[in-house]
């Protein structure tokens, strides 16, 4: 028996997988199994005759098998699944169409270097005129994914541990192709099993980077830790390092939670940063990145910088460094790493400095850093929920524990600011390609990584009709999910940041669409509110057996539009 030990959600968690796997009488069999073998962790696909038998091999194997209703839903489930779990998700799709569908969400994990592997048929290399056939390999690099692909029957195991490695060590979304002719080959003799692979390596900074960041950090006075996708995995270490430097600590939008419970965590930084956090970033002397792109969402296009800040960036990849600004110094290194060893410099010299973590900046931090904490007009008319109101009281209502997941538009920041959440593993914001309609399937992925939590959604109400396929997914699936639809029927980024005559504006408006009616004929439990009375049935659900989702059919009003995407609009 092989013992695969990996990390779900901060514990560690143990999957089996026999390690003599099912007798595989095909290719497509013993790529299955091997996958298995390896230690993927889920698989969510639209079944079809290219990918039939691969996908049942995995499922006969022991890994967990999700049917999405369409392939795009599959890949971004795939893709928050990886996020939440730090396992592998893996996609499964016919050949063509069934990978083309998928395309949107393929991009997404692509372009936040989310480890998923995409396990695609492909046509046989004869079969020239197949109505199936395409350039997959090109496809998949059009998005940012790594093509690889089963070559021969004698490779399949070989290219398999090829292609989960580079998932796994470089942090890559790979699309791998079995041609089908291949697929149906048999099983060469011999021993094909998958040998027990290394895990990363991880890499550590220069002792010359170390050196010059230890003295940045000993001159500064006002110094702000920013970590980012690439600091999920380092909190501990960066938060240690911050308490001896004198920091305070902030996250980018995807590592929203990792600080969590810090009394000098000032949370999101750049458009869903509160004012106060906004100003203290802004002051600060020396901003460092961890596993951050410092971007124009994360640092407002720069103007969380002020003109004295010295700026570090720390990450794995060279040409990350300065890639969207100026910075004083690039460390090549892991976050994790790189923090231990400067914290290691840093006591070798004796140096502690209390910075800004005094009594003071915990108190104005807890009573200013967070929206739920700061006053706002109310704008709720009769028929319509101010969606800041609704927000503060469904983070009052929900349990604590919980996975949020958001889609995109204009209401984004709503859910993203206001909802809490309980660490890095609560919050998952698939963001990268800027997609609406990507929520729902997003809260599914998240939802079977931490089926020990409630998985929230916030949704505009375009993205949500975009994937409402799913939610006949989520209700077969049995997915206790609440689904927060902020329904202003309209595309409402759109309505409120173009600059557009009002007749133009008719192309993203909507009649009012009774969501809530459409999501009981899926089986959903469903609420109408327009008002705080209305969420009384939201915990008429939470109290009850939970075994449909619930959807919130928010009838909110106008916020004249979001200042997340004022600021957002700006590089447009």
């Amino acid at each position: 028996m092989t013992v695969i030990t990996s990390r779900l959600g901060g514990s560690d968690v143990v999957k089996q997988h026999d390690s003599a796997r099912p007798e595989a009488g095909s290719i497509s069999e013993l790529v299955g199994y091997t996958l298995a073998q390896l230690g993927v962790g889920h698989v969510f696909g639209v079944v079809g005759s290219g990918n039939f038998v691969v996908t049942n091999a995995l499922r006969r194997a022991g890994v967990p098998y999700t049917a999405a209703r369409h392939e795009g839903g599959a890949a971004t489930m795939a893709d928050a699944y990886g996020r939440m779990s730090g396992k592998v998700g893996v996609v499964s799709t016919h050949q063509g169409c069934g990978l083309t569908n998928a395309v949107t969400g393929i991009g997404e994990a692509a372009k936040s270097r989310t480890p998923v592997i995409v396990l695609t048929a492909d046509t046989a290399a004869s079969a020239v005129g197949s109505n199936f056939r395409i350039d997959q390999d090109a496809l998949a690099r059009s998005v940012g994914a790594v093509a690889e692909r089963i070559h021969s029957p004698q490779s399949a195991v070989a290219d398999t541990v090829r292609a989960y490695r580079t998932a796994v060590n470089e942090r890559r979304t790979v699309v791998l192709s079995l041609p089908t002719d291949i697929q149906a080959a048999p099983v060469p003799d011999g021993n094909l099993a998958a040998g027990p692979l290394a895990p990363p390596q991880l890499f550590a900074p220069s002792h010359a980077a170390v050196d010059e960041l230890a003295e940045l950090l000993r001159n500064a006075r006002r110094p702000v830790f920013v970590a980012g996708r690439g600091g999920r995995t380092a909190g501990p270490q960066i938060a240690a390092l911050a308490e001896a430097a004198g920091a305070l600590v902030a996250t980018s939008a995807v590592a929203h939670g990792l600080f969590q419970g810090d009394p000098f965590n000032l949370g999101i930084s750049g458009g869903f940063s509160s004012p106060f956090t906004a100003a203290t970033i802004s002051e600060a002397d020396l901003i460092v990145g961890w596993g951050c792109a410092l971007n124009m969402w994360t640092m407002r296009h720069g103007s969380l910088i002020s003109a004295t800040a010295k700026v570090v960036q720390v990450d794995l990849e060279d040409r990350a460094l300065g890639a969207n600004r100026p910075i004083d110094l690039g460390v090549l290194g892991d976050s994790a790493e790189t923090a231990a060893a400067v914290l290691a410099r840093l006591r070798s010299l004796g140096h502690a400095q209390v910075g800004l973590r005094s009594p003071e900046m915990a108190e104005r931090i807890a009573a200013h850093a967070r929206w739920n904490t700061e006053p706002t007009e109310d704008l709720s008319t009769a028929e319509t929920i101010d969606p800041r109101v609704l927000s503060r009281e469904l983070d009052r209502i929900l349990p604590p524990e919980r996975i949020v997941s958001i889609d995109s538009g204009n209401f984004m920041g709503y859910p993203s600011t206001y909802l809490s959440v309980p660490d890095e593993f609560g919050f998952c914001f698939t963001q990268a390609f800027q997609s609406i309609g990507l929520g729902l399937y997003t809260a599914i992925g998240a939802a079977k990584a931490r089926p020990d939590r409630l998985p929230v959604l916030g949704a505009g109400d375009g993205g949500f009709l975009m994937a409402i396929s799913e939610l006949e997914t989520l209700v077969r699936e049995r997915i206790p999910l609440v689904a927060i639809v902020y329904n202003d029927s309209a595309y409402g980024a759109e309505v409120h940041h173009f600059d557009a005559d009002d007749e133009d504006l008719d192309v993203v408006r909507f009649p009012q669409v009774d969501i809530a009616s459409i999501a009981r004929g899926y089986g959903a439990a469903a609420l109408t509110v327009r008002t705080v009375g209305d969420l009384a049935g939201v915990s008429e659900w939470l109290a009850g057996s939970r075994e449909a989702p619930l959807v919130i059919d928010a009838r909110i009003a106008s916020d004249g539009g979001a200042w997340w995407l004022a600021e957002a609009f700006k590089g447009h």
